[in-house]
């Protein structure tokens, strides 16, 4: 028996502004910055000072989501970005926030297929940042090297990558763990092997797992407190499916079964 594809970003983005959502965000994360991934506001932030980011950075955010991080990064560094994110969904919702944040002016995003290559011209930015989107990117090696033309000399890249299969992990697993998306799931090195064939030194790679493990949970008991609200708006089938999606999120990630590596590299 398959199982049933999940909805969880046409709802997470296209209904950004609902009280529901935002009670689940503001439970799970503690400051809510619009995120539907498995990082908080404060490592957002620690991620982007590893790389350098300050006010002269010009950033490239790729999976930019509801655009809230990209919006709240501006916000805190200073710095002007571009979000590039695969559903339209998300740029709508990222494009109206930066208006309304005040920082339409240097925070600007895309609807862009980021598995193909980018539509910025070579040494474009300081910096490309992307959260917890890899693993939804075919491609990798190809996308690398695109990441690696449109970065300066010395300009780093980061990103996170939640399905590095560090332990056994069943088929019922993996299909569930997959039932909202395109996933690719890595092994341990594959990604330091990937980010070096680009042709990037690497400088980091830090065990993120815990984050996975926590918000997962919380996100889950926290859409259990708001069930009425959210199954009239999901349905009930979807509803039990992003439950089930989110409980498995944190058993594998607490087992560490499937772990959550964050890496930081330079452009040569």
């Amino acid at each position: 028996m398959s199982t049933p594809s999940v909805i969880l970003y046409d709802h997470a983005y296209g209904d950004f502004t609902s009280g529901a959502e935002a009670a689940v965000r503001r439970e799970t994360y503690g400051e809510d910055l619009g995120q539907s991934s498995w990082m908080t506001a404060a490592e957002w932030l620690g991620f982007a000072d590893r790389i350098g980011v300050d006010a002269s950075s010009n950033v490239l955010e790729v999976g930019s989501g509801s655009g809230g991080p990209g919006v709240y990064l501006a916000l805190q560094r200073g710095c002007r970005l571009t979000g590039v994110d695969l559903n339209e969904h998300g740029v709508r919702n990222a494009t109206a926030l930066a208006e309304a944040r005040g920082v339409a002016d240097r925070v600007r995003f895309q609807t862009v297929d980021a598995s193909r290559p980018l539509p910025f011209p070579d040494a474009s930015f300081d910096a490309v940042m992307s959260n917890d989107a890899m693993c939804h990117i075919k491609g990798r090696g190809d996308v690398l090297r695109d990441w690696y033309r449109v970065l300066r000399p010395r300009g780093r890249a980061f990103f996170t990558d939640a399905l590095v299969i560090t332990g056994a992990v069943s088929h019922e697993e993996i299909a569930t763990r997959s039932s909202i998306g395109f996933y690719l799931f890595v092994p341990p090195g594959e990604n330091e092997r990937a980010l070096t064939a680009a042709g990037f030194t690497m400088l980091a790679v830090e065990d993120v797992t815990q984050n996975a493990a926590d918000l997962s949970r919380r996100r889950h008991d926290a859409r259990a407190r708001y069930a009425r609200e959210l199954v009239e708006r999901e349905g009930q089938e979807n509803f039990d499916g992003l439950q089930r999606f989110l409980m498995c999120v944190h058993t594998v990630s607490a087992e560490r079964r499937l772990s959550r590596f964050a890496y930081l590299a330079e452009k040569r």
